[in-house]
């Protein structure tokens, strides 16, 4: 399958999924949930406090399990890591499945909080078929882009917008030789790309969600950005901004500059 407007691989893992990923963190309800699995959405994301998406979940993974893809994971503790094997097991029961689709590292900050002992057990999990494909969520590129070069994982999580394009020239340069799945957040880089920057001309173009969400997916590198609406009317228009397909040239250059106002004027945010 190939990548189209919608939908397409999530790199190597022959994973089919919607090019909208869904988080819960901002407890859109039930309703939103729903909508998004009734509109096509199938890759979902949900840390174990979360319970709006433990419990929505549940009652999906009850109806059909193989249609959906969960993302989830371990936490990096900065100073240490819990024991994945027990998070892993306790995964499974707060979402209600018995494998997940993509068991994550999460919040990696510099390489030495993901040591080899940590990937090693991240891959017997794997091995042991309780999980099917592991990654990590990371804030260090240069190290995210060396895991790509070398093949260590099957997917990354990482922040790519308009203000932060550093991965550009960090990570997507060494993704062809494995081609690990590519799953980008803070599209809107926390909605600091909805507002107007200091010094940015009164009464000038300001981006919605949407374009936002588009000027990530244009990147031919990624496969999936993720949203986190707050209602389902946030989640429709997200949805039907993305069928909308690829910028233009003018809107993703009107996206750089407007990024780089942004980040010009909010370099203590990561």
């Amino acid at each position: 399958m190939e990548t189209n407007t919608t939908h397409t691989v999530l790199g190597n893992t022959g994973l089919k999924v919607h090019r909208l990923g869904l988080s819960a963190s901002y407890r859109p309800g039930a309703a939103a949930l729903e909508r998004g699995a009734e509109r096509g959405i199938n890759y979902f994301f949900g840390y174990g406090f979360d319970g709006q998406m433990t419990g929505f979940t549940r009652k999906l993974f009850a109806r059909d399990r193989e249609r959906y893809v969960l993302a989830t994971g371990a936490y990096n503790l900065v100073v240490g890591y819990p024991n994945i094997r027990r998070t892993l097991e306790k995964r499974l029961r707060q979402f209600g499945t018995d494998y997940i689709d993509l068991f994550l590292f999460l919040g990696v900050m510099k390489e030495k909080e993901f040591p080899p002992a940590a990937r090693d057990e991240m891959q017997r999990l794997k091995e042991e078929g309780k999980v099917r494909f592991v990654g990590m969520s990371c804030h260090d590129r240069k190290f995210a882009g060396r895991m790509a070069a070398e093949g260590a994982l099957d997917a990354l999580m990482i922040r790519y917008n308009a203000a932060h394009r550093g991965a550009e020239q960090d990570i997507f340069p060494h993704l062809a030789s494995h081609n690990p799945g590519v799953v980008s957040y803070t599209a809107t880089r926390w909605t600091y790309l909805l507002r107007a920057p200091k010094r940015w001309p009164a009464g000038g173009r300001v981006p919605d969600a949407g374009l936002c969400y588009r000027f990530v997916l244009s990147h031919p590198a990624v496969h999936i950005v993720l949203t986190a609406p707050r209602s389902v009317r946030e989640l429709d228009q997200n949805i039907d901004a993305v069928e909308r397909g690829p910028l233009a040239e003018d809107d993703a250059s009107f996206m750089r500059s407007f990024g780089d106002a942004v980040h010009h004027t909010k370099k203590w945010f990561m």
